[in-house]
């Protein structure tokens, strides 16, 4: 059986905009509040929760790392979380450990071949 390329972090960002709606994203403001884009809500990690987590690493140098994580809010709004390590984060010290907070309940259809 033939392997098959992983995806890379803007392909499969591609794929959950096309095939499942999802192009907004979940970020943290300087003040520690985590929001999603052209959304006002503030939420806390138990308002969250993690559907999928795909993992990349830097091809020219391995400690580049990063994951995006499909996060759902509990009224069904999704969007995509990006964490990137080995590198400087542009995230504050709090982001870490929100992002631990976050329940996880990973779902198969966000699965891509």
């Amino acid at each position: 059986m033939e392997k098959k390329p992983m995806l890379t972090l803007s392909q499969v960002m591609a794929k959950l905009a096309k095939d499942k709606g999802i192009h907004r994203e979940f970020r943290m403001n300087e003040n520690g509040e985590m929001k999603l884009q052209d959304n006002e809500t503030i939420y806390s990690p138990q308002d969250l929760k993690i559907v999928k987590s795909y993992r990349f690493e830097g091809e020219s140098d391995p400690s580049d790392n990063s994951v995006l994580y499909v996060v759902q809010d509990q009224t069904g709004n999704k969007g995509i979380l990006i964490d990137s390590y080995g590198a400087e984060s542009n995230y504050p010290e709090s982001f870490d450990e929100f992002l631990r907070d976050i329940p996880v309940e990973e779902q198969d259809e966000y699965f891509f071949e």
